[in-house]
């Protein structure tokens, strides 16, 4: 008899081969992961480090500059940077001057130190909002903004859009299911019907935004400029103008977070498209690693927000933490502002965030791939979709989790790190050119070993 021929291998089988040769080559990695996890609940100390595609966790030793070394002595090109904060580069020599000078003299005092007049005038300058706050994570910022807004305004409703995420903000997590608004189901503990304050609709819908406003109860709009946390999504020709439009006819507060857009240029992207947020939140790059954010008023809001207080009197505010723009986070601020964040750094990141571009549209032309590019300035995402989504709905039925994750491990395994949640790269200004096209060749790689599997 014949024998019967050989069935040709998954995409189950390829991850289950990528997931082999990672512990093969990750021994100390796996150890350490093994040890976490009777000392970590999940197995590290933040859960998001659990959620990469390999079996476990690189553990990391040391970053330098636009890569990663791991326990294991493997070098990886980074595209991930900590998922936006070390998005300039790991190590950066002016930072870590100004860390340790300040760590020396103290690191916070409850009281101001003269940086914070220099960070001051530099948030305004490079960002055209006069006056500013800060607060330790843009969770902490949008919280804030968002108690502001309600403050101001006396109204109840915050809007935001399907498939957003604005940190640990709880008004935020709410979706589209349906077409009707529920709670994000991995939502814990909540036992308020989010629902009731938050109105939640698609991106790119100027008729559902009017929709909404219509009722004249909505304090604010909490938006990114283009999506970047569901899969990126682009706004499409006028819609950001409609929005800046609608809510001001209806009384509303515009809050943009540019806690990932700020890849776009040195004034981020409502600056670089004009689109004049009353409020702006800017996290995670903007204190190079040390955890801090800010966020910036006009001068208009920031006259109604002292009648806000002065309406509810004193006491205690429930905005801020007591490290809130401590000694050490405005010093790494000052640095990142005058020496690191520069117009010649974005002109490098542009220009290898467009090299990362072309290599993988010329792989996708090339095998014939139903797949499409998108970014917004050094960040860049793949799209496994022809045309890239116009909303939520449209890009979770282009997500295919399996093969996301085949992709990540592959990528991990040749040497190459980008963000675990999707499939979004983001450029440095210290990326070399090399490092572009060995990521670009690992996903041409990819989708070779995808042609061979049934």
């Amino acid at each position: 008899m014949t024998p019967s021929p050989a069935a040709a291998p998954t995409l189950s089988d390829l991850i289950q081969a990528e997931a082999q040769r990672f512990v093969a080559e990750h021994p100390r990695s796996c150890a350490l992961s093994r040890q976490a996890a009777q000392v970590w609940r999940g197995g590290a100390p933040m859960h998001w480090m659990t959620d990469w595609a390999s079996p476990s966790p690189v553990f990391a030793a040391q970053g330098v500059g636009a890569q990663v070394t791991d326990v294991d002595g493997l070098l990886y090109d980074d595209f991930c940077l900590a998922d936006t904060p070390a998005m300039f580069g790991h190590g950066q020599e002016a930072v870590a001057r100004a860390i340790a000078d300040q760590a020396r003299r103290g690191t916070g005092f409850m009281l101001p130190t003269a940086a914070a007049v220099i960070v001051g005038r530099l948030l305004a300058e490079r960002f055209g909002l006069p006056l500013w706050q800060v607060a330790t994570t843009a969770s902490d910022a949008n919280r804030a903004a968002i108690r502001w807004a309600r403050a101001v305004t006396q109204r109840p409703v915050i809007l935001v859009f399907d498939g957003c995420y604005h940190g640990m903000v709880d008004d935020a997590f709410v979706t589209l299911k349906d077409g009707q608004p529920v709670m994000k189901p991995g939502l814990l503990g909540q036992v308020h019907d989010l629902t009731v304050t938050t109105r939640v609709i698609p991106f790119n819908d100027p008729e559902a935004l009017a929709a909404a406003l219509a009722p004249g109860d909505v304090a604010a709009v909490l938006a990114e400029p283009a999506m970047t946390n569901c899969g990126m999504i682009l706004p499409q020709p006028g819609f950001l103008e409609a929005m800046r439009d609608l809510t001001r006819r209806a009384g509303t507060l515009l809050v943009i977070d540019e806690t990932h857009t700020i890849s776009t240029a040195p004034g981020g992207y409502a600056r670089a498209h004009g689109l004049e947020p009353d409020m702006l939140v800017i996290g995670k790059a903007v204190g190079g690693g040390v955890p801090a954010a800010v966020w910036g008023v006009s001068a208009e809001l920031s006259e109604r927000m002292d009648a806000a207080a002065a309406r509810v009197g004193p006491g205690q505010s429930g905005i801020g933490t007591t490290l809130s723009g401590n000694a050490l986070a405005l010093a790494a601020m000052r640095a990142m502002l005058s020496d690191v964040m520069t117009d010649a750094a974005y002109g490098r990141m542009l220009a290898g965030a467009e090299r990362l571009m072309t290599g993988l549209r010329a792989v996708i032309a090339a095998r014939r791939l139903p797949w499409s590019v998108v970014h917004v300035g050094a960040r860049v995402e793949l799209v496994f979709a022809a045309a890239p989504p116009k909303n939520a709905a449209a890009m979770r039925e282009a997500l295919d989790d399996e093969l996301r994750h085949a992709l990540h491990l592959w990528l991990i395994n040749r040497g190459v790190l980008i963000a675990p949640f999707h499939t979004m790269m983001l450029v440095s200004p210290v990326t070399q050119d090399a490092a572009v096209d060995r990521l670009v060749a690992a996903v041409d790689g990819f989708a070779a070993a995808l042609e061979g599997l049934s």
